[in-house]
């Protein structure tokens, strides 16, 4: 997602509008094949931000047609959209958005199987899911995973992707409560000379924490930080704190209500949240666009203070990457 992306070919519009624009009963993003049958999105009742899983969904499943040197040959996608039913059109006339997508896939990607080189055997999560599915690409044969997002978002994930595999579970989470971790039954750092047989955790948290409170998302941080074992990868999306409140000036999330509530102004305020969190690498989109964009963004800093746009790796317990 960007914040300020550059003109369109036409701004993304609002295909199911629900009855009212409340935020937190905002559309779906789907037109119905016809008024009479709404589409399967369009019957899950998604509120603003959870709708906003439409977004990621169409980008993967034909944002390569744009893009085809970031095409991540997501066929899960590819399927699901047809399944559901929704007119994705919209969501891929946004194509800074869609660019901004299939560059964090490539870069949780390259995250997640450098991870699990490491790490055959541990296990991965991805908090607030989606419909995306990591794993066709991070499983290793012996790895675990573990997608969860919020109760209304898994009942749609469990009709369209049910469980196959013996080494991948489902479960409902709010981040925004403390507790989460023990909860989705995460390996837990015991103590000093407790955990060393304890396995790292690899997760994901991409499209989520912009739109939580500032406070929210230390609390996640920090309970990353406190409960995971040592060597544990938390891979996240950041934003400069300039984009929050201007979640309506974007042409992808604006029709469907969400708002952005957090960013950075510096990207050391990600390890500010406990001493065990180390900064491992910073990434920003603006690399896809060449020397340009590292040199607008370069002159941008001193105001935004972080990426437009970017993704960070966190981790706990060691300095390496």
């Amino acid at each position: 997602m960007q914040p300020h992306p550059p003109p369109t070919r036409r701004r993304a519009r609002t295909t199911a509008a629900p009855a009212q624009r409340n935020p937190e009963n905002a559309g779906d993003g789907a037109a119905a094949s016809d008024s009479a049958t709404p589409c399967l999105l369009q019957r899950a009742h998604l509120r603003a931000v959870p709708s906003t899983l439409l977004i990621p969904l169409a980008a993967r499943a034909r944002g390569s047609r744009y893009f085809p040197w970031l095409a991540c040959n997501d066929v899960v996608a590819t399927s699901l959209v047809e399944r559901l039913g929704a007119d994705v059109e919209p969501c891929l006339d946004d194509l800074p958005t869609v660019l901004n997508v299939l560059w964090r896939t490539r870069a949780i990607k390259d995250a997640g199987r450098s991870f699990f080189l490491a790490h055959p055997k541990a296990g991965g999560v991805s908090l607030g899911c989606g419909l995306s599915h990591h794993f066709q690409w991070l499983d290793t044969g012996a790895n675990q995973w573990l997608d969860a997002d919020l109760p209304e978002v898994m009942d749609l994930r469990r009709e369209l992707l049910p469980v196959r595999c013996p080494r991948t579970r489902h479960a409902t989470v709010d981040i925004t409560q403390p507790g989460w971790w023990q909860r989705l039954g995460l390996p837990k750092e015991e103590g000093e000379g407790d955990g060393a047989g304890v396995q790292p955790v690899f997760i994901v948290c991409e499209g989520v924490l912009m739109y939580l409170q500032p406070a929210q998302v230390q609390a996640v941080l920090r309970e990353f930080a406190q409960c995971a074992p040592e060597g544990s990868r938390l891979v996240i999306d950041v934003m400069t704190h300039r984009a929050v409140g201007r979640a309506a000036q974007h042409a992808s999330v604006g029709p469907t209500g969400a708002e952005f509530h957090w960013g950075v102004g510096s990207m050391d305020e990600l390890t500010a949240a406990h001493p065990r969190l180390a900064l491992l690498r910073q990434q920003s989109v603006s690399e896809c666009y060449g020397w340009p964009g590292v040199v607008l963004e370069t002159m941008w800093w001193p105001w935004l203070g972080a990426p437009l746009y970017g993704m960070a790796t966190l981790g706990v317990g060691d300095g390496s990457p």
